[in-house]
Order: C-alpha cells, then structure tokens, then sequence
C-alpha cells in the first residue's frame, strides 16, 4: 500500500492514524464473516453513504437495514474480502482508501474474475476514532 499527501505543508499522518484506516476494511470482513449488519453499519458516519452496483444507501440506519437483508438474502453464507491498496490524507481528519476484494461465495478461497472489485472510501475521524463517509465498489475488470 502507498500513501501520499495532496500538500507539503500537511503533516504527515501517524502510524496510529495509518493503521486506524487500514483496520477499516478490516472490521467489514470481520462484520461480513458475522453477518452482524450493526457492526457492519458501526463502520460508517452517521449520515454515510454506500454505493453498490444498482444499490445507494444514505445513512448508517439505510445501511444497517439494507444489510440485514442482504445478510438474509442474496449475501447469506457469502463472506467478503478486501486490501488497502493506496491511501492518501486530504488533511489530519480525512483521507481516501482504495482497496480491491470482493463477495466470496460459500467454499470460494478466491474472488472470482466476475465478482472481483476495487472500492474507494472516503474516511474522516470523528471523536477520534476513523469512520467511514462515504464507500463505493465497482467491478475490477472491464466487461
């Protein structure tokens, strides 16, 4: 994973604030592999956003509820995996991931082609602890 910085005159981020970030898609997995859609939408600001294929949920109640059906319907016994790919701050209390992952079906070890992905996350701190405000995947590879 690279990080980077828009300017100079910001100072560079802390390895604490590094690893908080990079824990994020972290804590998706972890939700995911739970089918827990609270720890999942416990992820997100308040008002965040998520963005899927066909799918734009706004804040984190949309979010929690979208994803305790999902975890009921079409994403039951699917697990999901992603990895910090870029990371650059836009100052102290934001900045943008970039990972690449996608939906493992149940026995899958690896993201098939047709559902591999890249995601961008726009995080912010609040109250010290990284949130995620705003997640959206589209697929890795052209069709």
């Amino acid at each position: 994973m690279t990080t980077s910085s828009p300017s100079s005159t910001i100072a560079g981020p802390s390895a604490e604030d590094q690893a908080g970030i990079a824990a994020l898609p972290q804590r998706i997995v972890a939700a995911w592999a739970e089918h827990d859609a609270d720890a999942f939408a416990s992820v997100f600001t308040e008002d965040g956003s998520m963005i899927l294929p066909g799918v734009h949920q706004k804040g984190r109640d949309a979010i929690r509820s979208f994803m305790s059906a999902a975890f009921a319907g079409p994403f039951k016994g699917t697990r999901v995996t992603g990895q910090p790919i870029d990371l650059r701050f836009l100052g102290a209390e934001a900045g943008i991931l970039i990972t690449q992952g996608g939906v493992l079906s149940p026995g899958e070890t690896e993201v098939s082609d047709a559902r591999a992905i890249r995601a961008s996350w726009v995080v912010v701190k609040q109250d010290g602890e990284w949130r995620l405000a705003a997640y959206q995947n589209s697929p890795r590879d052209a069709a």
